[in-house]
């Protein structure tokens, strides 16, 4: 089983100096392995080792047919965005905290990694948001998001007023402090604080939540996730909006801007080990049925 895999790259919370040692022992025990390994090079700078091979991270996709993403969430998502275009599955180690994406813990890098490597997995396909910024008929900005796409407001203590249009169709006008659009993947995270529902990952669905509405009967609500979503604005003034892909931001949206939200046509493929179980990670992350056994 050797031969699922060629050349491994490994994509590293560098800013975390408890990263050096982990990211040392992933990329040992994958030379030792006799697996081809690359580095992103800012992981690699602090590793202090001359010898290894390192690459950029938007690089890494063009020459590698497995990513490992080692850090938290955050750093899962900057490596799905680096590599979203080249269709090469993610495993994700994390930094001894439990997450939603990256679930193996650093003891367990010796038979959990393995058994991978071996073809002992679950795959998981999640899929991506595209936010495309439209100003004059012509795109002056388009990124891409793996939890959500928020509309904010910003630098103003006055709410927006957002036009919402699924597929061409009006659905409604809110004041607010912004919307999320979210994936499943993202429902556990910044739409879940807003009181968005929690979504299974395998759905194929989205989630529209809106912040701090004026109106208490304006709801999250889930539509099909092949819809494209049109956010514009009816103020009557000239305001300033805010648009972050997940933690990426485009700045400066005006009032005769529209925003174009629409699902990647390709998903990301996740590998999990085989006693991955979702609902575990969210009794365990969320603290669900503290005191209580099955």
């Amino acid at each position: 089983m050797h031969n699922l895999f060629n050349t491994i790259g490994i994509i590293g919370k560098y800013s975390d100096p408890r990263i050096t040692k982990t990211i040392a022992s992933v990329h040992d025990f994958l030379c030792k392995k006799e697996y081809k390994v690359i580095v992103d090079s800012k992981s690699a700078a602090i590793l202090s080792q001359p010898s290894i091979k390192s690459s950029d991270a938007e690089s890494l996709g063009k020459s590698c047919d497995l990513i490992i993403a080692i850090g938290g969430d955050g750093t899962f998502l900057a490596a799905t965005r680096a590599i979203v275009d080249f269709n090469i599955p993610l495993i994700g180690i994390n930094l001894g905290r439990l997450g939603f994406l990256v679930d193996i813990s650093p003891d367990q890098i010796q038979y959990k990694l393995d058994d991978i490597l071996q073809g002992k997995y679950l795959e998981e396909k999640r899929y991506l948001l595209q936010a495309t910024i439209i100003r004059d008929e012509q795109v002056i900005h388009q990124e891409t998001a793996v939890n959500e796409v928020v509309v904010h407001r910003w630098i103003t203590p006055s709410m927006i007023e957002i036009v919402t249009r699924i597929n061409g169709v009006y659905l409604n006008s809110q004041r607010s402090d912004g919307l999320i659009i979210s994936t499943p993947t993202g429902s556990t995270a910044y739409s879940l604080s807003a009181g968005g529902p929690i979504l299974h990952p395998t759905l194929n669905a989205l989630i529209l939540v809106p912040l701090n509405p004026h109106t208490l009967s304006n709801r999250p609500i889930v539509i099909d996730d092949s819809s494209e979503i049109e956010i514009s604005f009816c103020q009557t003034k000239q305001i300033n909006a805010l648009v972050t892909c997940d933690h990426l931001e485009i700045p400066k949206v005006s009032i005769n801007d529209k925003i174009l939200i629409r699902r990647l046509p390709t998903p990301i493929k996740i590998l999990h080990p085989e006693d991955h179980d979702f609902f575990n990670i969210l009794r365990k992350k969320l603290n669900w049925s503290s005191g209580y056994h099955n």
